[in-house]
């Protein structure tokens, strides 16, 4: 009989940022488009993002070069503004992601069920790189 328990990943960055331009910056489709890809030969062309309890968004997320692409889709189940943001993706998959204000800072904190496709290791590891990718755009617009 296969087990049916899901393995969850976390990954975190603390931003030399204040939470009210780090929260602003993670949900602006325009923001966005700058930082949702995991290496320099992808982009993120296109964002629609409807932030709210009940509210789906759509990141399109290709190669440069227009050998790959997909749209990484959900819908929000929980939003607490410059705090918790909590949705499913299209596949069912949960994820969290937490602002924590730290002084003049932000720890962001990101928890998502792993898929069955990709090792944990390189999905922990593109997240983290997208994550990365979004405290270097924050840090260089405080």
């Amino acid at each position: 009989m296969g087990t049916t328990d899901k393995t969850n990943i976390t990954i975190k960055v603390m931003i030399k940022a204040p939470v009210d331009l780090v929260w602003k910056m993670w949900t602006t489709p325009e923001d966005i488009q700058k930082w949702n890809y995991a290496s320099d030969d992808w982009h993120c062309p296109y964002v629609d993002n409807d932030l709210r309890v009940g509210g789906r968004f759509t990141s399109r997320m290709e190669a440069k070069d227009g050998s790959a692409g997909f749209d990484f889709t959900g819908v929000y189940e929980k939003v607490i503004v410059n705090e918790l943001i909590e949705y499913s993706i299209e596949d069912g998959r949960k994820v969290n992601t937490q602002f924590i204000a730290r002084d003049n800072n932000t720890e962001v904190i990101e928890t998502f069920e792993a898929e069955n496709v990709n090792s944990v290791e390189m999905q922990r590891g593109g997240w983290q790189a997208i994550l990365d990718n979004f405290k270097k755009l924050v840090e260089n617009n405080v």
